[in-house]
């Protein structure tokens, strides 16, 4: 599976951030919470999902500390890179 993530290291956490289709962030929160478990085993840190709202503004799911130190920063400026993944 290809994909987009950011690794992003602030106040002295290192996480990813993983862009999702919004009905990922819709969907059922077991199925959010057990994408969110896949991802951070995949890439071996905390991981936050992110996808695109309908006014296109991010929307985030994950863990509340690293949701809200998003909500402070500009998805635009975050260190995208292209990855490729066993998680789905």
């Amino acid at each position: 599976m290809k994909g987009q993530v950011a690794v992003v290291c602030e106040r002295g956490v290192r996480f990813a951030v993983v862009a999702v289709r919004p009905s990922v962030i819709s969907g059922v929160k077991r199925e959010r919470d057990q994408a969110v478990r896949a991802y951070s085993a995949e890439l071996g840190v905390p991981t936050v999902l992110m996808a695109q709202g309908s006014r296109g503004l991010p929307i985030y799911d994950g863990p509340p500390d690293l949701v809200e130190v998003l909500a402070g920063m500009c998805a635009d400026q975050l260190p995208w890179r292209e990855f490729t993944m066993q998680a789905a």
